[in-house]
């Protein structure tokens, strides 16, 4: 049987933080793997390719088996934390390297995004590398003053986002930062290597990115995370 090398390390610090209007609850592990070198080394040797219209590079599959041992016994603390009827379980899970420049992004990819509208769909975030000058940004949509998006949310927020995109045009070619017509950031976490974060998925989020970004398409070296999607 193949042991997974996502173990949480026994040294691990965790702290719970809340964010936004909303007071968003989000979950904070620092030296969450035992070994990270190791991880990034074989996350190396993966095959990436494009998945999904939101994210702005490629990405390589992960498994239940390999993924799920890292969050196994941080399980608990999720159903607690989110709210949620029974722990959480694996829905799918990506390495993901972020190869696009600024010029290159698609409309979608220039906007916040929401995973799902279900506040019950947990995201878990793994930082493999130093990205502590971006990280993740979190963002209120100005019109509406949502800061997550569920199904009863849903209608109002793409008319709002239309009405938006209408008056102010497509945002121009660049990741967005603190603010925008459309959007002001409520939240920035800092993406410090081995830093993993849990919160949900319905929250509108985005990749934070220095403005002089330039994309580096080695996993060794690149912008990469592990992003773990759960369901409560």
């Amino acid at each position: 049987m193949t042991q997974s090398p996502l173990t949480l390390s026994p040294s691990h610090r965790a702290s719970l933080l809340h964010f936004g209007e909303e007071a968003q609850p989000m979950l904070v592990v620092d030296d969450a793997l035992a070994d990270l070198d190791l991880v990034r080394e074989i996350a190396a040797k993966h095959s990436y390719r494009p998945i999904g219209p939101f994210y702005p590079g490629v990405r390589a599959a992960i498994s239940e088996k390999i993924a799920m041992p890292l969050v196994a016994p941080l399980l608990p603390r999720f159903q607690e934390i989110f709210g949620l009827a029974r722990e959480p379980a694996y829905l799918e899970c990506f390495l993901s390297l972020v190869t696009k420049s600024p010029a290159e992004l698609a409309p979608i990819q220039r906007l916040p995004h929401f995973d799902g509208t279900e506040p019950e769909r947990i995201a878990v975030l793994l930082y493999l590398s130093d990205d502590r000058d971006g990280g993740t940004g979190f963002y209120r949509q100005r019109a509406t003053g949502f800061e997550s998006v569920d199904a009863e949310r849903y209608d109002s927020y793409l008319a709002a986002l239309e009405t938006g995109t209408k008056e102010h045009g497509i945002p121009p070619a660049r990741f967005i930062d603190s603010s925008s017509p459309l959007f002001d950031r409520t939240f920035r976490i800092e993406g410090v290597a081995n830093r993993l974060v849990a919160y949900r998925g319905n929250t509108l989020h985005c990749a934070a990115m220095p403005a002089d970004f330039a994309p580096d398409h080695d996993p060794q070296s690149g912008r990469l995370t592990m992003n773990l999607f759960l369901r409560g």
